[in-house]
Formats: structure tokens, C-alpha cells, sequence
């Protein structure tokens, strides 16, 4: 396996751009994320994270339509890359083998 640069808040964004599909824009990608972590997000911290990740690879992203509601600003949408996608696995496969090897004593505290 190469080496992974991804890390916990960049996997979270990446998953969340899965999610969403179409709407995976910065102000629905916050909301996404701040729904399922129960906790208020920047949206530097969300553009940041978006940023990088397109930087690394991992995201592209093409302007949508201007609309009325948004002041006829254009969204940037984002979708995830083939890249992306195999980050993705490596870093669940990583996680499995090394809940696997945690021994039962431990997992079943910490559930």
C-alpha cells in the first residue's frame, strides 16, 4: 500500500462529498457534517479541508448554475476523484485490520 495522506477530518469531508452527490457544495457539506457530528463546524475549516483535498487529488470540483437565491453567485461543486475513492478503501482497510487486531477484552470496553 503507498502512503496515505488523509487525514481524520479529510476523510470525514471526502465521505460526506459521496454522500451528497450533486449538493456536495461548502455550505451543504458543513451542514451534512455538522448533523452527523453533533457539533458546529467552521466553514474555514470545511474550505480548508475541501481545498487540500482538491490539491492532493482527491476532489474536482466544476462550478454550478448562478442562482437568485445565492445573489447570482455559483456554487462550486464537488465530487469525489477515482483517486479519492481508492484513498478511501485503503484507509477502511486499515481501520478493519487494526480493529481486528485489537484483542476482544478492549473492544468490548470501549463500544
Amino acid at each position: 500500500m503507498k502512503k496515505t495522506k488523509l487525514g481524520e477530518f479529510e476523510e470525514l469531508v471526502l465521505l460526506t462529498v459521496i454522500v451528497l452527490k450533486e449538493d456536495a457544495y461548502g455550505v451543504e457539506i458543513k451542514r451534512e457534517l455538522e448533523e452527523r457530528l453533533k457539533e458546529t463546524l467552521s466553514v474555514g475549516s470545511i474550505q480548508s479541508a475541501l481545498k487540500r483535498l482538491e490539491e492532493k487529488g482527491y476532489l474536482s470540483s466544476i462550478f454550478g448554475e448562478a442562482t437568485q437565491k445565492r445573489g447570482g453567485k455559483r456554487k462550486r461543486i464537488y465530487s469525489v476523484t477515482n483517486t479519492g475513492i481508492q484513498v478511501l478503501h485503503e484507509m477502511k482497510d486499515v481501520r478493519a485490520k487494526l480493529w481486528d487486531s485489537v484483542p476482544n477484552t478492549v473492544a468490548t470496553t470501549t463500544k
